[in-house]
């Protein structure tokens, strides 16, 4: 049975350099099955500082661990791992279309979310001090096109003056942040930064639009990372600040973070069981009850603020690696949002999101959000408020935050539908058929 083991670090609140917390192994059965075994080190077991990876699956305790999900690996570690544009990069550097988990934890740099870090030696190496800098953007977004157009076109030539592995120094995408599209984590004086890049295929201006989303979200009263607008050349570039990384003399204290696809123990396989009956937001209040119970009584009204709002702009990509759970010390709380993207679409009738809410599933419509608002410790009327005062804020407002933040009058256009669509505000049918599979329930029409 083929094996492959790795040690696995962590950086400690309050401090900047990592020390070793265990050791994760993965071994194939016959089958080809994958079977993953993580064990936390006796001398990590024995400080007084020890804190857990996740407060779901890797609880601090003596025995190992064993899992044959998600191939093998564990929730904490997966949301460790590279994102599809760093796993992209590092097929690359490889020369291997298909590593295993543990290549892609060992090949990708020190920059990833979180505090883990991994590496085949028992000691850790020295943390990374050198990040590209704002201003090699202009060297980045090259690279990056590059390699964009080399997916598309084979025969496209390879970055010019960098081979593949170059490259991949290059870009340092160990972010797992989510999407697919090209990124990289940058340093200025004070912070660091997600840099994320035009693509060829973009139909409008997505950075500049999903800094406007941020900006939106804000005046919404809704907590979100940090971001800025740059502009290399013709290029516009959204920079997103790190709220996983808080700069401390000349290193950075680095902050415990796991995804919702970890809390909700899920699979983010397209179309499967697993995923309709987990991907749910009300079962992530439920976590959030027992992770953060410190904070409950704040993060769970702020999650249901970013589920109304992500109705109200048509962001149909709100699925569960877009939100997490942060822990800058001992206590776990909701990570600020981010990945809040429109989705405009031609349908009035009906938009569904990526988790189920309410009683009629991931309706996206306005009664559906209320059906279940006392989940999120909220009563009818304060929900009720929310709703219809964010309702009134995002139509009034989205125009005039984008054109402020220099989204074009032509993609305005392109993204006007996405907002405050008509099928928000449907009157719905009897609740008694409630169920959660949103696809099998009927529309109505407005009264």
């Amino acid at each position: 049975m083929p094996s492959e083991e790795c040690f696995v670090y962590i950086t400690l609140p309050s401090q900047t350099e990592p020390v070793t917390a265990g050791r994760y192994q993965l071994d194939t059965t016959r089958q080809g099955a994958a079977v993953g075994q993580f064990v936390y080190g006796r001398s990590y077991l024995e400080r007084k500082d020890r804190v857990e990876f996740d407060p779901v699956e890797l609880k601090i305790q003596v025995p190992p661990f064993r899992t044959t999900k998600l191939r093998g690996n564990f929730g904490a570690l997966r949301d460790s791992s590279p994102d599809a544009w760093g796993r992209k990069l590092i097929e690359t550097r490889l020369g291997n279309p298909s590593p295993s988990e543990i290549q892609y934890l060992l090949n990708s740099p020190d920059d990833r979310a979180g505090a883990l870090g991994f590496g085949l030696n028992v000691q850790p190496p020295a943390p990374a001090r050198a990040f590209n800098k704002t201003l090699d953007l202009a060297r980045l977004i090259e690279v990056a096109d590059q390699i964009v157009a080399a997916e598309k076109d084979p025969a496209a030539p390879a970055p010019a003056g960098a081979d593949a592995e170059q490259a991949e120094a290059l870009m340092r995408a160990g972010t797992s942040m989510g999407g697919a599209r090209p990124k990289a984590t940058v340093e200025d004086e004070d912070a660091l930064w997600l840099a994320k890049f035009p693509h060829r295929d973009d139909r409008w201006n997505n950075p500049r639009v999903e800094h406007a989303m941020l900006t939106l979200a804000r005046e919404c009263g809704i907590s979100c990372a940090e971001s800025q607008m740059t502009t290399i050349g013709d290029k516009d570039v959204v920079l997103i600040k790190r709220f996983d990384r808080n700069k401390a003399g000349k290193g950075y204290l680095r902050s415990r973070m796991v995804s919702a696809l970890t809390l909700l123990d899920a699979d983010d396989t397209p179309d499967t069981v697993d995923k309709r009956q987990k991907w749910s937001y009300l079962l992530l209040a439920d976590e959030i009850r027992r992770a953060a119970s410190g904070s409950q009584s704040k993060d769970l009204p702020e999650l249901f603020r970013r589920v109304c709002f992500n109705a109200l702009i048509s962001n149909t990509d709100d699925h569960p690696r877009n939100h997490a759970i942060l822990a800058k010390d001992q206590a776990w709380s909701l990570s600020p949002a981010y990945d809040l993207t429109p989705n405009p679409m031609i349908a009035l009738e009906r938009r569904d999101l990526a988790m189920a809410f309410g009683t009629w599933g991931r309706y996206a419509n306005r009664l559906n959000l209320l059906s279940q608002c006392e989940r999120f410790l909220l009563s009818k009327e304060e929900a009720t408020a929310v709703v219809d005062g964010m309702k009134a804020t995002i139509g009034e407002s989205w125009y005039r935050v984008c054109r402020q933040v220099g989204v074009s009058e032509r993609d305005c256009e392109l993204i006007r539908s996405a907002f405050v669509y008509e099928g928000f505000g449907y009157d719905l049918a009897d609740p008694t058929i409630a169920t959660d599979d949103a696809e099998e329930l009927p529309t109505t029409r407005p009264r």
